[in-house]
């Protein structure tokens, strides 16, 4: 049997003829079988046998294809539910060892059943830095509804501690375009209004790549931001125009490549919980 497979399948997948000396003929049958060598069967492992079977091409490399990589992509593992495991945690339910808060003092977030609570002491910033990144945020906006517009369940993610991502209730609440959850603050309005309905958990996934700065100060490379809400694609590899602004034309100002993370304190008890980053 395999070796009918192999005389209808492998000129299919190895280039050039059968030599006739490996067919054999079988005067009582009719049949001619091939009996394959074992330079038959080397060659054979060199290509898919599965993907001759389903008529896929097959072919070696040639020259100027891309070559792999001299060192294997890092091993990571992840697990439902978890961080994966190269993920610097900088909040796990537990406490804010990892935060400061204005001035570098303590931060004073209320923390409690595995959740961080904003309670009007202020912002905090992280105490690591970052550069390019994936990051990954949980969030809820107040159950209690109070206010409308920018004035309800209003808070911020400030990557680099001055590019925008836009946390706020925007479930059946007017505001404008780009202020609504998932903006990139006063540059992009979200490609979907992705919100779930106040008290419940949502999500940010965030793919940043930090700017470039020529040694004499001028913008080398803008900052790009892809953001994923709720598991909907809400921006897509977008060029931050500048440091986010609440009036006029965002512009850049040289800071290093690496730089923390900010949470904003807006006046609204909005929660954290669930807070990683991975450095890209």
């Amino acid at each position: 049997m395999f070796g009918e497979i192999l005389q209808r399948f492998l000129p299919k997948c190895i280039p050039g003829k059968m030599q006739p000396s490996r067919l054999k003929y079988y005067p009582k049958t009719n049949m001619k079988t091939f009996a394959p060598s074992i330079l038959d069967l080397r060659r054979l492992s060199s290509f898919l046998f599965v993907g001759c079977l389903f008529g896929l091409p097959l072919k070696a490399a040639e020259p100027g294809e891309i070559l792999p990589p001299e060192v294997a992509p890092k091993a990571v593992r992840t697990i439902a539910g978890s961080p994966p495991s190269d993920a610097i945690i900088l909040f796990d339910g537990l406490d804010l060892s990892e935060w400061r808060g204005p001035n570098l003092g303590e931060a004073k977030w209320e923390v409690k059943n595995d959740v961080a609570t904003v309670n009007g002491t202020g912002s905090i910033i992280s105490k690591k830095e970052f550069a390019d990144c994936q990051l990954h945020v949980e969030w809820a906006t107040p159950k209690v509804v109070k206010g409308d517009g920018q004035d309800r369940g209003n808070s911020g993610i400030y990557i680099q501690n001055r590019y925008e991502v836009q946390i706020l209730d925007s479930w059946n609440n007017e505001t404008y375009h780009h202020g609504s959850a998932g903006s990139i603050y006063k540059q992009y309005a979200p490609l979907a209004n992705a919100s779930r309905p106040p008290g419940e958990g949502q999500t940010y996934d965030i793919f940043f790549h930090a700017p470039r700065f020529d040694p004499d100060g001028r913008l080398a490379k803008p900052a790009t931001i892809t953001v994923i809400h709720n598991g909907v694609l809400v921006q897509d590899n977008v060029e931050i125009k500048g440091t986010t602004v609440n009036s006029g034309a965002p512009k850049y100002t040289a800071h290093p490549l690496k730089m923390p993370i900010l949470l904003q304190d807006h006046g609204n008890p909005v929660q954290f919980r669930n807070i990683w980053v991975r450095p890209l």
